[in-house]
C-alpha cells in the first residue's frame, strides 16, 4: 500500500532551495534510509510527511487511515514529565479514539454513528487495543526503563530510550526516526536494530550510522542539490550506484560544457561567420546557456588536514592494576594496559561504564585509587571532548578555530582560516557566524576543526561521529589512517571503529576490561557480550565520573617523562654495578627492539591493507594472533630495556 507520495514538490529557504521537482513514495513493509549532508533537507523532508511544514509548490499526501509516529533528532526536554507520562503521550490519539468510540456508543443509533463507531474500533485495534497503560508498562519494561523517574534526572542516553519509547508504543503503520542512533550506546542500537528489523509497518529513517544503514535499509534515498534519488537495495548497493552516478555525471557535464564552448566559439566568429550563421543554431546556444546556468554543481567534498607534531617517546602510556571507585561502584578494577607510539586504540563500551574516567586517568587528569601509572616522554595530546566545554558561544566560528588570527599554520605553510575551513564544510558566510547558532553536526565539525589546528602526536577522540555527516565520516577515517602519531577513539560507531583502530579496550561484564586485537567486528565474532550500567542517570549521577573533560593542549608532565606512581611503585636500590650479563643484554636489547618493531609493523601493514578484515575469519585469525604475539614480545623487550636503564642510571 502506498503511504506517503511527494508530487513535484518545491521549497527553498531564503532563496536557497530545498527540494526541487522532488518525488517519491513510500510503501507498506518498507525500511527506508534518507541520506544527505548536514542541511540537506532532511528533517524538513521529515517535518513534510508529519505536516509540520508545508511545501512552496507541488503536493505532499499521506493515506488519511494510517498512524505515524516520529522520533525527533533533538533530546526531549520535558522535565517535569515522569517517565510514563511521558510514554503514555505517544498514545495521545488512541486515547482520544477511544474516548470518542464510548461517547458514541453511548449516544447514538445513527447508521452515520454506527460507521464511524466500527471505523474507530478498527482503529483501535490496529493499533494496540483498548489497555493503554498496559501497552505503556509493556513497552518500559521491554526498554528497561524507569516509569517513575522525571525527565529531568536521567542521562542523555535514558532520555533518548525513552523518546524511542513514546515513538514506537502507538505501533504506527508509519515510524519516523530522526538520526535514532544519537546518544545511545551499542547495546540499545543493536536492540533498537532487531526492533525496527521485525517492525511490521514502514521505517523512515535518518541516521549516519552505517552499520545501522547496512542492517536494515531495503532502499535508499538520497537528497543531493535539492533533489531526491531512490537507489533500490542495500547500502552496499547503493555505495555502487552512487559512485558510477558520479562518473557519469562528470562524463555528461565535460561533454555539455566542451558543446557550449564550441558554440560559444562559434557566434564570437568574425563577420563572415556572422552573416551565414543558423538562427536554430543561435536558439539551441540560448538554450545551453539556459540549461548551464541551471545547473548546480555538486559541492565540494570535505578536505580535513591534521597538524602533527614530532614523534612522542616508544611508550606513551603504561598502567598497571589502576582501579577507581566512585561511591559503591567500582569503575575501573585492576586494570593493566601498554600503549606504545603508533598504537590505535578504540574504548568499547556502553554508557556510563567509565569510558570517560578511563580517559582521564590514562592522561593522568583523574587519580587512580591505587595502581601505578606512567605516561611518556614527549607527547603532544589533542583531545575532542564530547561536551564541547572548550568552546565559547558568542565566538564566531572563524574566532574559535584562528583564536582571533586571519591565519593558522598548518604542517609547515599558512592558511586563511576561512579556506581552512571551507574544507570542514563552512562557507565564508557560515565562518562568521556565532558558535551558538550553530547545529548539532556544525558544532562536531568546529570542534575537530580547531582541534587539528593544533600539532599533535597523541590524539584522543571522545565520540567524534555524533551529527557528522556520512561523507565527513568517510574522510576523517581516511585522514586519521594516515595520521603517524598516537590515536584513542571511544565511540559507539561501530564502522568507525572498525575503519580507524587496531586493538579495541572492552568493558566487559564482571567489571573486566579486556584489550582485543582487531575492530568491533573482530570482538563481537568472538560472541563476547559488554558490561550493562543500570543507572539511568548516568553522566548525571553523583560522583561526576563520566562528565567530559576540557581540551588539553599537551602533556602536563611535558617532554620531561614524568612517570606518575600511585601506591607503592618500586624504586632501584643504589649502589654497585651491572653485572657482566646485564649489561651485555642491555646492550643487545635496542636492536632486538628494532627488530621486533619492523615485524609488528610488517603484520599491522598486513591488517591495514584494504578488504583485510572481511576475509574469512580463519584467514583473520592467524594474522591478528602472529601481530598479537610480536607485539607482546616488543612489549616484554621494551619494558626490560626500561628495567636495566633506570637500574643502570640509579648505580651509576
Amino acid at each position: 500500500m502506498n503511504l506517503v507520495r511527494f508530487e513535484d514538490v518545491k521549497l527553498e529557504f531564503a532563496n536557497k532551495p530545498v527540494l526541487r521537482e522532488a518525488s517519491l513514495t513510500i510503501e507498506s513493509g518498507e525500511r527506508v534510509c534518507l541520506i544527505g549532508r548536514n542541511g540537506a533537507g532532511k528533517s524538513t523532508l521529515i517535518k513534510l510527511i508529519t505536516g509540520r511544514m508545508v511545501p512552496d509548490d507541488g503536493e505532499v499526501w499521506v493515506h488519511p487511515e494510517i498512524g505515524v509516529s516520529e522520533l525527533q533528532q533533538a533530546l526531549p526536554d520535558e522535565g517535569n514529565l515522569t517517565v510514563r507520562e511521558m510514554v503514555r503521550s505517544g498514545l495521545s490519539l488512541l486515547d482520544h479514539t477511544i474516548q470518542r468510540y464510548r461517547r458514541l456508543t453511548e449516544s447514538s443509533t445513527d447508521q452515520t454513528d454506527m460507521t464511524e463507531i466500527e471505523r474507530l474500533q478498527q482503529y483501535i485495534e490496529a493499533h494496540g487495543g483498548w489497555q493503554i497503560d498496559a501497552q505503556v508498562d509493556r513497552i518500559i519494561t521491554e526498554m528497561k526503563l524507569p516509569g517513575d523517574t522525571e525527565l529531568s534526572a536521567l542521562s542523555g542516553g535514558w532520555r533518548r530510550r525513552a523518546a524511542l519509547a513514546r515513538a514506537l508504543v502507538s505501533k504506527p503503520e508509519l515510524l519516523l526516526l530522526d538520526e535514532p542512533t544519537n546518544h545511545l550506546d551499542i547495546d540499545a542500537i543493536e536492540w533498537l536494530e532487531g526492533r525496527v528489523s521485525a517492525y511490521p509497518g514502514a521505517v523512515l529513517f535518518v541516521t549516519h550510522d552505517r552499520a545501522f544503514v547496512k542492517k536494515l535499509a531495503t532502499r535508499i534515498i538520497e537528497i543531493d542539490r535539492g533533489k531526491l534519488t531512490s537507489w533500490p537495495g542495500d547500502y552496499d548497493r547503493y555505495l555502487e550506484a552512487k559512485a558510477a552516478a558520479i562518473e557519469k555525471e562528470d562524463k555528461d557535464n565535460a561533454l555539455f560544457d566542451k558543446k557550449l564552448a564550441g558554440e560559444e566559439a562559434w557566434i564570437r566568429q568574425g563577420i563572415k561567420a556572422r552573416r551565414t550563421r543558423n538562427e536554430g543554431r543561435v536558439r539551441s546556444l540560448h538554450a545551453l546557456r539556459d540549461e548551464a546556468a541551471q545547473r548546480i554543481k555538486r559541492e565540494r567534498a570535505p578536505q580535513i588536514d591534521i597538524a602533527e607534531a614530532e614523534l612522542s617517546g616508544r611508550k606513551v602510556i603504561e598502567a598497571r592494576n589502576l582501579s577507581k571507585t566512585f561511591g559503591e561502584r567500582r569503575l575501573i578494577d585492576k586494570l593493566s594496559v601498554k600503549i606504545m607510539r603508533g598504537d590505535r586504540v578504540g574504548l568499547v563500551g556502553n554508557n556510563g561504564v567509565g569510558k570517560s574516567t578511563l580517559l582521564k586517568m590514562l592522561l593522568g587528569e583523574l587519580s587512580p585509587d591505587s595502581g601505578v601509572l606512567k605516561i611518556g616522554e614527549g607527547l603532544e595530546v589533542g583531545y575532542f571532548d564530547q561536551m564541547r566545554q572548550q568552546i565559547d558561544p558568542e565566538k564566531t566560528v572563524a574566532e574559535v578555530v584562528g583564536d582571533g588570527r586571519d591565519y593558522i599554520r598548518i604542517g609547515k605553510g599558512e592558511r586563511h582560516v576561512i579556506g581552512y575551513l571551507r574544507g570542514f564544510l563552512f562557507s565564508a558566510e557560515r565562518a562568521m557566524t556565532k558558535v551558538k547558532l550553530l547545529s548539532g553536526g556544525e558544532c562536531n565539525r568546529l570542534i575537530l576543526a580547531r582541534l587539528f589546528t593544533r600539532p599533535s602526536n597523541f590524539l584522543i577522540l571522545d565520540e567524534p561521529t555524533n551529527d557528522l555527516d556520512v561523507e565527513t565520516l568517510e574522510v576523517l577515517e581516511d585522514r586519521l589512517a594516515e595520521y603517524t602519531g598516537t590515536l584513542i577513539v571511544v565511540s559507539h560507531d561501530r564502522y568507525f571503529l572498525d575503519a580507524v583502530v587496531s586493538s579495541i579496550l572492552v568493558f566487559e561484564p564482571g567489571g573486566q576490561i579486556v584489550q582485543y586485537a582487531g575492530g568491533y567486528s573482530d570482538w563481537i565474532a568472538r560472541g563476547r557480550s559488554l558490561a550493562v550500567n543500570d543507572d539511568p542517570g548516568g553522566r548525571r549521577g553523583a560522583g561526576s565520573a563520566e562528565q567530559g573533560a576540557t581540551e588539553i593542549k599537551s602533556n602536563p608532565q611535558g617532554s620531561a617523562g614524568g612517570a606518575q606512581a600511585v601506591s607503592g611503585a618500586a624504586k632501584p636500590v643504589s649502589g654497585g654495578k651491572l653485572s657482566y650479563k646485564l649489561k651485555l643484554e642491555l646492550e643487545r636489547l635496542p636492536e632486538r627492539i628494532e627488530a621486533l618493531e619492523a615485524e609488528v609493523a610488517r603484520i599491522t601493514a598486513q591488517t591495514n591493507a584494504a578488504g583485510f578484515y572481511e576475509q574469512d575469519f580463519a584467514k583473520v585469525e592467524p594474522v591478528l594472533a602472529a601481530l598479537k604475539s610480536a607485539q607482546s614480545e616488543l612489549d616484554a623487550a621494551i619494558e626490560r630495556w626500561d628495567e636495566l636503564e633506570t637500574l643502570a642510571a640509579s648505580l651509576a
